[in-house]
């Protein structure tokens, strides 16, 4: 089954850009994901809106942060991106004709709410800034190579 991954490689290309001290361009954040600059500057044009980065044009310019890192936290990124489905599970149809079927889709769905209250108030929990720390914290225990800054 395929994984969205989006949420995490935003917040990794945020905290990228929390370390470097100017402006990122959008060729050097998708080298770094390895992926396409318009899929960065697509994804950054949506957390722009929001007010969590900004952009300059031209020569010296790119993206960096424009927001408080101990104020956003995972959740806000997550409702930036769109708020994407968080379970790829689901019933087998959402308007059965069969008995069975919905006291399945009844406990399905209870299941369903529960496990995504309970993901999206731990990534309330959770901010930028504790992201930050934590690689810091990392860093100290072991250093980058400098043949993988990454």
């Amino acid at each position: 089954m395929k994984r969205d991954s989006k949420l995490s490689g935003v917040l990794h290309v945020l905290l990228h850009m929390a370390e470097s001290p100017g402006p990122m361009t959008s060729d050097t954040l998708a080298a770094m994901m390895q992926t396409n600059p318009v899929v960065i500057r697509r994804i950054l044009a949506g957390l722009r809106e929001q007010g969590f980065v900004q952009s300059e044009k031209g020569h010296g310019g790119g993206w960096q942060l424009s927001c408080d890192l101990a104020r956003v936290t995972l959740r806000d990124v997550y409702e930036a991106l769109g708020a994407p489905t968080i379970l790829a599970l689901g019933n087998r149809t959402e308007a059965p004709g069969c008995l069975v079927e919905e006291a399945v889709n009844a406990a399905m769905d209870d299941a369903f709410r529960a496990a995504e209250a309970l993901l999206l108030a731990r990534l309330g929990e959770v901010t930028l800034a504790q992201l930050s720390a934590d690689f810091h914290r990392r860093l100290q225990e072991r250093p980058l190579c400098p043949a993988n800054p990454h």
